[in-house]
């Protein structure tokens, strides 16, 4: 079998030497070219592994050839050999479609590395094993099927890594399936809440420290770049790093290279970079509050997550994985009863994946026998102004009573549509004639005045007044947690 083959393209004789002699004693077989013109020519007589080139050349730009490889030859990775200190042109490049990059003067480790995970990337063995589990990602609908495509063709490249979307949307979930899908699927996955670590701290947290460096630090250790080395490293919310934080983040991501406090030397790390934040990162630079050269060398590649609200085709497929997790804990298997689903997709999901996983967690705790009814939702008080659901479809009414001061047939009129007759409107005094400007507050308000009138006919009796009410006892004591309403004493 014959052995993978290497492109090096480099105009410099004593470069293009030195990168030749390492390859080859790398197991590997070499061709060179010295202009844009010859490796067109080799790239058409021959299948390569990896194609390694500089970035001016005497007949032109390696930038170009990096867009014809990406275009025209999709299964070869292309690496840049930029300037010492030409971060941008690094940038450009992974952009337009390289793999990686490595800077003047090559440090020969380093190169290695890169072309080791090139060479996992061209011809997958096992180490490409760990790609294939089934995705994290949980949707059938097209945007999810988009999306799970697009993380197929990041996982290839070692680009930094930007994605956005709402709180609860999945974005570490992303984050750990780019990963898996990766070269460095066997290597460390790190995720670091950047909003989470004291200002203080934040050096040692991220570089690590020698012992003795500062009070308190007894012995040696690492940090979260040497902790991923190999792997890939989380940034989540990366718009809460200090100013301070981010110059030196910054150098660490440039250089590959980071210093450990008390340390003299810096030492190599090989980590590929994800970011993650529900802030606009933009507007933050605009702001101040985010430096404009970190964000354009974290932002090389932006991936973003459509909120649930755009793709309720999946809460069928969420909401079966959510009661199968819960499932074990409870010993008994759990489903949702009639008119649940209607439910949750009339709902607009503000927290998203993670609210689903929440409502249905707190709902089966309410749950007879783990089915699911729609009065265990519970959706009434997260729901936005603009929702079209009807409170009552969340508490289904029981058959009004005939006593006069009964709360149910409120709590079912509540729910009618503005355009109900006048004589359908219930009789409350508060019902304003004006549509409330804060829907949220307003059914909080009444379903607490409707809870204090049921617990003072029932003279709190908790139990009587959810029966009054068609509700469970512990739909009531939680509504009474969550409305701070207590009894007399």
């Amino acid at each position: 079998m014959s052995s993978p083959r290497i492109l090096v393209v480099d105009d410099e004789a004593d470069l293009r030497e030195l990168l030749e002699i390492t390859l080859v004693r790398m197991g590997l077989d070499v061709d060179s070219a010295e202009t844009l013109r010859e490796a067109r020519a080799f790239l058409k007589e021959n299948s390569y592994a990896l194609v390694l080139t500089d970035m001016r050349l005497p007949d032109g730009l390696g930038l170009e050839l990096v867009r014809e490889v990406a275009a025209s030859y999709k299964s070869t990775p292309i690496a840049v050999v930029t300037a010492y200190g030409s971060a941008d042109n690094a940038v450009i490049a992974l952009k337009a479609g390289a793999f990686d990059y490595v800077s003047k003067p090559v440090v020969l480790d380093e190169l290695r590395v890169m072309v080791q995970s090139a060479l996992r990337l061209s011809a997958p063995g096992p180490d490409a094993a760990a790609a294939t589990p089934p995705s994290r990602l949980i949707g059938g609908s097209e945007k999810m099927q988009a999306l799970r495509a697009q993380i197929g063709k990041l996982a290839r490249s070692m680009a930094p890594i930007s994605i956005t979307g709402e709180s609860g949307s999945g974005k570490e979930l992303a984050a750990r399936e780019i990963h898996a899908q990766s070269t460095r699927a066997g290597k460390p996955f790190i995720a670091v809440n950047c909003g989470a670590i004291p200002e203080a701290l934040m050096e040692a947290e991220f570089f690590g420290y020698r012992k003795g460096a500062f009070t308190g630090a007894a012995d040696e250790r690492d940090g979260f770049f040497q902790a991923a080395n190999g792997g890939t490293l989380m940034l989540d919310e990366v718009a809460d790093l200090p100013l301070a934080m981010q110059v030196k983040l910054l150098r660490a991501i440039q250089e590959r290279r980071v210093r450990k406090i008390g340390a003299t030397v810096e030492e190599p790390v090989d980590v590929r970079i994800i970011s993650a934040t529900h802030q606009d990162l933009a507007k933050c630079v605009e702001n101040g509050k985010f430096r404009q050269d970190l964000f354009y060398r974290l932002n090389v590649i932006e991936l973003a997550l459509p909120p649930l609200r755009e793709r309720l085709d999946d809460l069928p497929m969420l909401a079966d994985a959510v009661l199968a997790r819960l499932a074990p804990a409870r010993q008994a298997p759990a489903r949702l009863g009639p008119g649940v689903m209607d439910a949750l997709r009339a709902y607009s999901f503000p927290g998203n994946v993670r609210e689903l996983e929440n409502v249905l967690e707190r709902a089966l705790a309410f749950a007879a026998d783990g089915v699911i009814e729609v009065g265990d939702l519970s959706l009434k008080a997260a729901r936005p102004a603009e929702q079209r659901v009807p409170a009552a479809a969340l508490v289904p009414p029981a058959p009004p009573p005939p006593h006069p001061v009964s709360a149910q047939p409120e709590v079912a009129e509540r729910g009618a549509p503005a355009v109900a007759p006048a004589a359908a409107r219930p009789s409350l005094p508060h019902v304003p004639d004006t549509l409330p400007s804060d829907l949220p507050a307003y059914l909080e308000q009444v379903e607490r005045e409707i809870i204090l009138r049921a617990l003072a006919q029932t003279q709190f009796n908790r139990t009587q007044a959810a029966q009054l009410l068609g509700i469970s006892f512990r739909q009531l004591r939680y509504q009474m947690q969550k409305l701070d309403i207590q009894a007399p004493e």
